[in-house]
């Protein structure tokens, strides 16, 4: 019998115009509260493996390992630390933060074959280019999108590097009281 062919599920942040980061490549905007800390524990639970691309790892390690994610927030730095890593990258070579490998060959082939060996689940964090890399070549199982209630006006647009439609389908949502909206989507079959 085969086994379980695990996912692949990116999670990003978004204001309601559709922006990741300010036009300053602030990230000051979220809304980040009781709830949401512990939805953050509750969803990293879920995962085997966490993925990044370049940029977002390079944010990540800089701040997760460090005494002041410890004091800020131990339950999810604790995850964070603790959990496998890959970080997609063609230029990167070394991975500095505990528990990280780096993939640069052919990201489809090898991730195709990580998926059908871990048989777990595996998290993308942010790295939207890398969400729309995946939704190119087929392999984005899921994309959960957390909508913050908040306008920005300018700035750098989630899917911005997308090159062509990408029909999805919504599979579920979910409210939170600072009127934070979390959106779950499927790929569909391209028209």
């Amino acid at each position: 019998m085969m086994g379980q062919m695990g996912r692949i599920i990116s999670f990003l942040a978004s204001s309601v115009d559709g922006y990741y980061e300010g036009p300053n490549q602030e990230f000051d905007w979220p809304v980040v509260d009781d709830e949401f800390n512990e939805f953050s524990v509750a969803h990293l639970d879920e995962f085997d493996t966490l993925m990044f691309g370049r940029v977002t790892y390079e944010g990540m390690a800089a701040f997760w390992p460090t005494a002041a994610a410890q004091e800020d927030d131990p339950r999810v730095a604790e995850r964070m630390n603790r959990l496998p890593k890959i970080v997609v990258s063609h230029t990167l070579k070394d991975a500095d933060w505990n528990n990280t490998r780096v993939l640069g060959g052919d990201i489809a082939t090898e991730l195709a074959a990580l998926k059908a060996e871990s048989g777990g689940d595996i998290l993308i964090l942010g790295s939207s280019n890398l969400t729309v890399s995946l939704m190119e070549l087929g392999i984005l199982d899921e994309l959960r999108l957390m909508v913050m209630p908040v306008v920005l006006g300018a700035g750098r647009s989630l899917f911005r590097t997308a090159e062509e439609r990408f029909p999805l389908r919504l599979t579920g949502s979910r409210t939170f009281t600072s009127g934070n909206v979390l959106l779950f989507y499927e790929p569909t079959t391209r028209a």
